[in-house]
């Protein structure tokens, strides 16, 4: 029997996972989709997935492959693993494709956000789904901040570690603060992220917004290309991967 390669796009919540990246004694997203998938074919192969999410981290449009054998309809083979995940993760669609897509590297670009609830109260319903920050921000100042981080630079100094990597150029294509309600939103755009940019960004844009500090030093974190300064990183809870995007008639299917 051949095998088919399979995209699905996934919905989960970060909670109680120790990131996605399959770990031998920590439970993981990749660990549960795995599971499920082998209930359907004991023959099929791992899971590669676009982005591999930190712990906590949240996800409303992962994208991950495997190969199988299943015959089963796209629509078919998105219920029947959604009936042997657990309640915290969901697929939300599945296409076949061709065996030469490789989710990571084929990418074009990758979106997050980060949501804060900017109020005098806490939420308890949003405690594990947004920072909790009662002083006020200062959108304004923020989204001037986001303006210098767009194009090609070097993120080294927002990036808390390496793990082998050696290439720290990365292109942004979107920056942007919005405000929802109660909710500050910091929207992100680039082709891929160093481990905790985004959150290490975060972090610092908030001491912006709080008047702690100013346009001009976060241009100077930025120029000194020094591992980890820009931290520390806000908690995992806020972030959200909401898209992978993809060329062509892949990226209409995903």
């Amino acid at each position: 029997m051949s095998f088919t390669k399979i995209a699905l796009v996934v919905e989960y919540e970060g909670t109680r996972y120790h990131g996605f990246q399959w770990q031998a004694t920590k439970p993981t997203v990749q660990d549960e989709l795995e599971r499920a998938i082998r209930k359907l074919d004991t023959k099929a192969s791992r899971v590669v997935a676009a982005s591999r999410t930190d712990a906590g981290v949240h996800a409303k449009g992962q994208v991950v492959s495997f190969w199988t054998r299943s015959t089963l309809s796209e629509w078919t083979l998105v219920k029947a693993l959604n009936y042997h995940l657990p309640d915290d993760i969901a697929v939300k669609a599945a296409c076949k494709v061709d065996a030469s897509l490789n989710v990571r590297r084929d990418a074009l670009s990758r979106e997050y956000d980060y949501y804060i609830l900017n109020s005098d109260t806490p939420s308890p319903l949003s405690r594990n789904f947004a920072l909790f920050l009662a002083k006020q921000l200062d959108v304004e100042a923020m989204n001037e901040t986001c303006y210098i981080m767009k194009g090609e630079h070097d993120f080294i100094s927002f990036a808390s570690s390496l793990d082998g990597i050696r290439e720290t150029v990365r292109t942004i294509y979107e920056a942007e603060v919005r405000k929802r309600g109660n909710f500050v939103i910091f929207h992100i755009v680039a082709n891929s992220f160093l481990p905790h940019q985004v959150r290490n960004t975060v972090g610092l844009l908030i001491r912006l917004g709080l008047g702690k500090r100013n346009v001009e030093y976060f241009r100077s974190i930025m120029e000194a290309k020094s591992l980890g300064l820009a931290g520390p990183a806000v908690p995992s809870c806020g972030l959200y991967l909401t898209k992978v995007n993809y060329p062509g008639p892949l990226g209409e299917q995903i």
